[in-house]
């Protein structure tokens, strides 16, 4: 069975500038996103530098991170890569 590529993409270092905005606006040209978001210190609430992209096809996905993977934006060399899917924690109840 071939493994599906997600529609989720994975962006890392990403400058203190960058907005939720301006990264949903440099997607954007690759296709329909369903979300674009930063991830927030809870305390500060400053943006730690890394994001997320969600595309509506894995298409548009795989486009987008052939096209930005390895590019400066806002000063910034940054990296897009699938996003890796993380499993629920297994509970025992005993």
């Amino acid at each position: 069975m071939a493994k599906r590529f997600t529609t989720q993409l994975f962006v890392s270092r990403l400058s203190a500038y960058t907005t939720d905005q301006s990264l949903r606006q440099l997607f954007a040209p690759f296709g329909q996103i369903i979300e674009a978001r930063l991830i927030r210190d809870q305390q500060t609430q400053r943006p730690k530098g890394f994001g997320f992209i969600t595309f509506e096809s894995e298409d548009d996905a795989q486009k987008a991170l052939k096209a930005l993977n390895g590019k400066i934006v806002d000063g910034r060399l940054i990296f897009v890569e699938a996003a890796k899917e993380v499993e629920a924690p297994i509970t025992i109840i005993k």
